[in-house]
This record gives C-alpha cells, structure tokens and sequence, in this order.
C-alpha cells in the first residue's frame, strides 16, 4: 500500500503503471500491471491488497435469545411447582389453623403433632396434587407475567420506574393469575382441611364440588383471591424488586448475587404476610365453606362478620405459619425463578 517515491518514479514510465495508480478502483486495474512491474513492487515490500472483499460477520452464539412470554411462564410455573413441593406442609398446618380455632389453641407445634398423630405423616401433603396445578396455573402467571406488566405501565427505564408503578404491575400479574388459579385453589383447600386418615383425591373432591355447588362452586371466594393475589404479588414483587436495588446499592453487589436475592426475597416475604394476612384469612374461610350452607355471602361481609364475632386480630390469625411459609415460598421461588432467567439468557429483574 505503502510505496517509496523512488518505487513510483520508477514504476510510473509504464503506460500500465500510471493506468494503476490512476484508476478509481485498482482493484479491476491491478489486472493490466505487467508482471516484471508487479515482481518488483511485491520483492521490495509485501503489498496487501483488498479485492473489496468483506468477511461476513461474525455472529456471536454463545448468549442465547431473550425468551418469549411462554417461557417466562413456563420458568415461572416450574420454580413455583418445585417450591411448594417442599413448602406444602406448612400450608396445611396454616390452614388448619385458620379455619379451627382448637387448632389455632394447639399453635403449629400442636397442631403438626395432632395431624401427623391421627392421620399420618403423608397428611402433611393433602392436596399438594391441586397445589401443583394451582402453582402450574397461579404462580406461573403472576411471576411471568410481571415484567411484561411494569413495561405496560411504563417502566421502561430507571427514572420513570417507580414503587407504585412496581405494585401496580405486580398486581395486575397476580389478577390474571388468580383468575386462572382459583379452581384449583378452591379444590386445595378443601383437601387440605379435610380431617381422617384418608387422602381425599383431586377427582373425588372435584365431583363433589360439582354435585353440590355447580360450576359456580370452583369460583367460591373469587373476589377475595383476586384482592388477595393483587395485594400479594403487588407487595411481593415491588419489594423485591425496591429492594434488591438498594442492597445493589449499598452493597456493591450485583443483581445476579445469590446474596443480594436472598436478602431482598426474605424482606418481601415479610411485608407480604403483614400486607396479605386478612385476606388470606377472608379467603380461606369463603373457600371452606360447607357444601350445604353459606355462611359468609362475599368477601366483604365475610370481613365484618370475622370483626364483629372474633375481632380484628382475628384476621391476622396464622400470622406465623403464614410467615413461615411465605419466607422460604417467596426467597427458593424468586431464587430459582432468577437463576432459570438467567440460564435462558435474561438479565436479572
């Protein structure tokens, strides 16, 4: 590319030479250069030549694709289905505890020993065939369903990305959810407060729902599971969130840290438990009602008639098994769920 002034001088008294270093595109030109010219250039310097040939780029492949909103659901119900497969005792325990008040006397210690005294230790696990399809269902889309949400409610950069809009998105996930999820949340509870050694079965509780209630029986409780799942994953996720950002911030951590979720995880299930309590309680008691009698007729007055004959505190009942389950549900599922994303190529929330 480079040729001395001696090198041109000497080169240019071809008629081929000055066409050479003349023509717009030396690359055709380089064609008409006499060989004993070209010997000489090419023996005094390596002359590198571009025949306006590009390599094609080279595409990286080791980061995979951003995966749809399918897969972010479906990450989300597989994080959910494993987590209550461990935490599902504990789910009983609380709503025995809700529904009794001799098992609330007995506390969870009492209660666990009565249970697995007089129906068994597999009676830990009543209903966890419904919990799996409520998870596969509820969970899957209020996890899933959260980012998608916060970009519809404009959280589309850090400035405009606020608490509210945070919950906001959080509670719109968990509505949808709990739509989805409710049958199956319905047919849990009520396998899990059944007493006896027997297990009851999904199908044998499905049809008896449907023999006494209709349809309209796996919708029991409805508007107190949508306030519910809103409040939940409204306050699950903005915390979460909220709070991962500052121990990012005054930790030095990054967000992909086992630390940093564990610790955000823990903090959000607690104020899920003081935010969700009442309406756990709501719910628990309108989806156990008897088939052949209805106590409470919706969410509202299920609320004062618990007020006016138990008290206040009566809705915040459970308040520790509550909190048990909440703390190791939210930090192992929001924990998987990130390690899922990340090993299919997302960022962390």
């Amino acid at each position: 590319h480079k040729l001395s002034q001696h090198q041109i001088n000497k080169s240019s008294s071809s008629p081929q030479a000055h066409h050479f270093l003349h023509d717009p595109e030396p690359s055709i030109a380089i064609t008409f250069l006499h060989s004993e010219h070209f010997d000489r250039i090419k023996s005094t310097q390596p002359l590198t030549m571009s025949l306006k040939r590009q390599q094609p780029p080279t595409i990286a492949t080791s980061a995979a694709a951003a995966p749809g909103l399918l897969q972010q659901v479906g990450m989300a119900g597989s994080a959910a289905v494993i987590t209550v497969s461990f935490i599902h005792p504990i789910d009983v325990v609380k709503t025995r505890i809700q529904i009794s008040p001799e098992y609330a006397a007995l506390g969870m210690g009492g209660t666990v020993k009565r249970v697995v005294g007089s129906e068994g230790v597999l009676a830990m696990w009543k209903g966890v065939n419904a919990a799996w399809l409520r998870e596969a269902s509820y969970t899957s889309l209020r996890l899933g369903l959260y980012e998608p949400c916060k970009i519809a409610f404009g959280c589309t950069t850090p400035e405009n990305t606020t608490f509210l809009k945070k919950f906001a998105a959080g509670s719109a996930a968990g509505a949808l959810g709990s739509l989805a999820g409710n049958p199956f949340d319905v047919l849990k509870t009520k396998m899990m407060a059944a007493e006896g050694k027997g297990t009851p079965s999904i199908v044998g509780t499905a049809k008896d729902l449907m023999k006494h209630q209709g349809i309209g029986g796996f919708y029991r409780g409805i508007d107190s599971n949508v306030m519910r799942a809103m409040v939940l994953n409204g306050t699950k996720m903005a915390c979460y969130d909220t709070t991962k950002g500052y121990v990012v911030q005054y930790t030095g951590l990054p967000k992909t840290s086992l630390v940093a979720q564990f610790i955000s995880a823990v903090a959000a299930g607690f104020f899920m438990t003081c935010t969700v309590s009442p309406f756990d309680m709501v719910r628990t008691r309108l989806m156990n009602q008897p088939a052949d009698a209805k106590l409470y007729s919706n969410a509202g007055d299920c609320f004062v008639k618990i007020i006016k004959n138990e008290g206040p505190l009566t809705l915040w009942r459970g308040f520790l098994p509550i909190w048990s389950r909440f703390a190791p549900t939210t930090t192992i599922q929001l924990i998987i769920f990130e390690q899922l994303r990340s090993l299919m190529g997302m960022k962390s929330m």
